[in-house]
């Protein structure tokens, strides 16, 4: 429970930041209407030579509620694991806390998440978690929901005592932070940092080339030497 509580709070500081990101663009704009109406007291003229665009808004959408409506689920995640069904046979029903989980919150996701991939673009490598403060926020929530959702598997498929949706909520949570902060440094037009192939000195030359370290694949030596050791 501790670590959902752990996520829950992520989200929040995510949901906070989103706030104030508001809050400062509208403050913003606020000042550059005033120092508008300043210029044209001072006369029309003055007016067109010190015009500015005005400052916009940028549109979150439905996030922050979406935000707020994720904090509460935890805590129904969060009730399910501090309190246990008396028996492994409990039938779960999905009436919130206390009880087992609704699975319509997981279609929630699955809908915001579809609705934000449609305006982003295809992703065609892999991606640094940085941008925006909230989207790095939101990289931070999706790395421990998926330590959230580790600890919760024995929970639901060894011992039998939480309810299934749950664990699947928290699997599409993970995906939905990710989307997010995707979305987030789309509509903030922050760069998507790709991956990067690590620097080395190669042996014809003084410059640093790149070479691909990926841990997700062998290169040819290292399948040489696992054969040789074999033998």
């Amino acid at each position: 429970m501790g670590t959902v509580d752990e996520l829950c709070s992520f989200v929040g500081v995510a949901h906070a930041q989103l706030l104030q990101s508001i809050k400062i663009q509208k403050q913003k704009q606020q000042k550059q209407q005033q120092k508008q109406q300043k210029q044209q007291q001072k006369g029309a003229a003055a007016a067109v030579v010190h015009k500015r665009t005005p400052t916009t808004i940028i549109d979150y959408g439905d996030l922050s509620d979406q935000l707020l409506d994720i904090m509460s689920r935890l805590f129904d995640v969060g009730s399910h694991v501090a309190k246990p069904p008396p028996d492994t046979n409990y039938e779960f029903q999905p009436n919130g806390i206390g009880d087992g989980f609704d699975p319509e919150h997981v279609d929630d996701l699955e809908e915001w998440i579809n609705e934000m991939t449609e305006e982003l673009p295809e992703l065609t490598s892999f991606i640094l978690p940085t941008g925006s403060i909230i989207a790095a926020q939101l990289h931070v929530a999706r790395t421990v929901c998926r330590r959230a959702e580790r600890k919760l598997v024995p929970l639901v498929v060894d011992h039998k005592i939480c309810d299934p949706n749950s664990l699947q909520y928290l699997n599409r949570l993970s995906d939905f932070f990710f989307v997010a902060s995707r979305w987030i440094n789309y509509i903030e037009q922050q760069d998507e940092i790709e991956y990067r192939l690590e620097l080395e000195y190669s042996e014809n030359s003084e410059q640093r080339v790149p070479v691909y370290r990926s841990p997700l694949l062998l290169d040819d030596n290292d399948d040489d030497d696992d054969s040789d050791g074999g033998k």
